[in-house]
């Protein structure tokens, strides 16, 4: 599964380098669809969460020190506060010992504040704190100017991510090295070095993280956030999560939908789903994305992509095609751009329509000139790789233990290879980087963890659901999907392109959501921007 984290523009290999997969500088492309004229909301009202603070009686038996923990916030620049939580390491065991939860928060400037709004950028493995962190560097452009009168807005790293108690896998030449592999999927052989690539990795995730590695699943981190809701003092959880912060938030939902307040889902994953299914999805959705791409590429002046849409998809293939046989070099360093590298270079520039500038130059570099400066770039960008080797982050590591242990995908060969065909049929271009799924967690030291919520939430009051038409990540029939499963679900349908919708640069989105979040004003069913 590709990363379905919230994604900044991507720049030109001329400006600045600012990492890309970082969601702490996440903004709508300043470039993106807007859509003007969202219906009304209704007038339903939903219950907001108080700040009057519950105790430590609600923890679960043995938990209680935990619920009934005090916080000591410091100043950490910018107007921020930071601190750090302590969680169980289990949460089925209190004898386990316990973790560290790194947190900020950006205070209310409101007068009368309403609380605490939680918020969660994607991944698995994004980081909150630098969410919350690099908006407040950033002037407030991610969260309107209602949301920040009324809530202190708080970002955490979740278990197993950044700076809460991460996992630890390869060094970073070793990471390098594992992420620009590339492997023949049509032989035994190929797949056998698949496996054993992927062994090794979670190999080396077992030794250098300790027990962690067995508990940064999603349920987890759903009761971490319920016991950040009442160390924060509400009564009820405010939420907005993005990309896989709309599963965490459901899941939190379907645990205790006695103490969700008013949560906003968008970039929606149905959790309904298998891995296999999710799998497709998200290659359908890319594919989509990349066609659209192509139409506006072709339809402006300078686009190294010629005839007809189907042709320069074709195109693009044989781009991906020429970095298996033959990686393209760089003028900048020794690395080479493999395929794995040319197809995350190509994927980041799909989150974001004001990306796709810079696919265009990476795609012209590498058929005019048959080198891949800019792919590499676009690449690094999708893995947080820094100009030296390192890495500023560690939610590739995250992603892949937290989806191991909650959902694996089959390991028997024909299925994976039944699955990877139907895969390409619907997706050629794209599709073949989503098959084989079941090899991903090969030789993972902990099992799948046991589905505990209700994915109905029932009893929750109303959750918004807010899904974009051609997300590429997400794709908009998750959002329709979630929305249905969720028993007191509603869709707030976005017309365009990227991956997530809300942004005060998107007035209509943006009005729905903070109307609701702030008022309750839930909006009215088949709402859409």
């Amino acid at each position: 599964m590709i990363s379905d984290e919230r994604r900044p523009t991507a720049r030109r290999t001329t400006a600045r380098r600012s990492s890309l997969r970082s969601t702490a500088a996440v903004v709508v492309a300043a470039g993106a669809l807007l859509l003007a004229g969202c219906t009304a909301p209704a007038k339903e009202q939903s219950p907001v969460g108080s700040a009057s603070g519950p105790a430590a009686s609600q923890a679960p038996d043995g938990f209680e020190q935990y619920y009934g923990q005090t916080l000591e916030w410091k100043d950490c620049e910018d107007g921020l506060e930071c601190a750090t939580a302590s969680a169980p390491l289990s949460w089925q065991d209190a004898d386990a010992g316990s973790i560290e939860l790194a947190l900020v928060r950006n205070p209310a400037d409101g007068k009368d504040p309403e609380g605490s709004l939680l918020v969660n950028p994607g991944g698995p493995g994004a980081s909150g704190v630098d969410f919350v962190r690099n908006d407040a560097q950033a002037g407030g452009s991610t969260f309107g100017k209602k949301l920040q009168d009324a809530f202190d807005i708080v970002g955490f790293d979740p278990r197993g991510v950044q700076g809460s108690s991460g996992v630890t896998c390869f060094d970073d030449a070793r990471k390098g090295e594992s992420l620009a592999k590339d492997f023949d999927r049509s032989t035994d052989a190929g797949l056998e070095a698949m496996k054993a690539e992927y062994e090794a990795w979670n190999a080396a995730c077992a030794e250098n993280s300790g027990e962690v590695l067995g508990h940064v699943d999603t349920q987890s981190a759903a009761r971490d956030m319920d016991m950040l809701r009442a160390v924060l003092g509400d009564d009820a959880l405010n939420y907005l999560g993005f990309s896989y912060g709309t599963q965490l938030g459901a899941t939190y939902a379907g645990l205790f939908p006695d103490r969700a307040g008013r949560l906003v889902l968008d970039g929606a994953i149905d959790t309904t789903l298998s891995s296999e299914e999710i799998s497709h999805g998200q290659a359908v959705g890319f594919e989509n994305a990349l066609r659209a791409y192509v139409q506006d590429c072709q339809a402006g002046a300078d686009c190294p992509l010629t005839g007809s849409v189907d042709d320069g998809m074709r195109q693009i293939r044989q781009v991906l095609d020429h970095a298996y046989e033959r990686p393209y070099p760089t003028s900048t360093s020794d690395r080479t751009v493999t395929q794995s590298l040319a197809f995350y270079g190509i994927a980041v520039t799909l989150y974001n329509q004001g990306s796709w500038p810079a696919l265009t130059q990476g795609l012209d570099e590498a058929i005019n000139q048959g080198t891949g400066d800019v792919l590499l770039y676009l690449s690094d960008q999708y893995f947080d790789r820094n100009a030296d080797g390192s890495y500023s982050s560690n939610s590739e590591e995250a992603m892949r233990a937290v989806s191991c242990l909650d959902d694996r995908a089959t390991t028997d060969v024909d299925q994976m290879r039944a699955d990877a065909a139907a895969i390409e049929k619907d997706a050629p271009t794209m599709g073949s980087f989503f098959g084989y799924g079941g090899l991903t967690c090969a030789g993972a030291k902990y099992p799948e963890v046991e589905q505990e919520f209700d994915v109905h939430a029932k009893g929750a009051p109303p959750i918004v659901v807010v899904g974009t038409t051609n997300d590429p990540a997400t794709p908009y029939v998750w959002a329709e999907g979630l929305a249905k499963t969720l028993d007191s679900g509603t869709l707030l349908t976005y017309e365009g392109e990227g991956h997530t919708a809300y942004s005060p640069s998107r007035p209509c989105v943006a009005d729905a959501v903070e109307s609701y979040l702030v008022d309750g004003d839930v909006p009215k069913a088949g709402a859409t921007c």
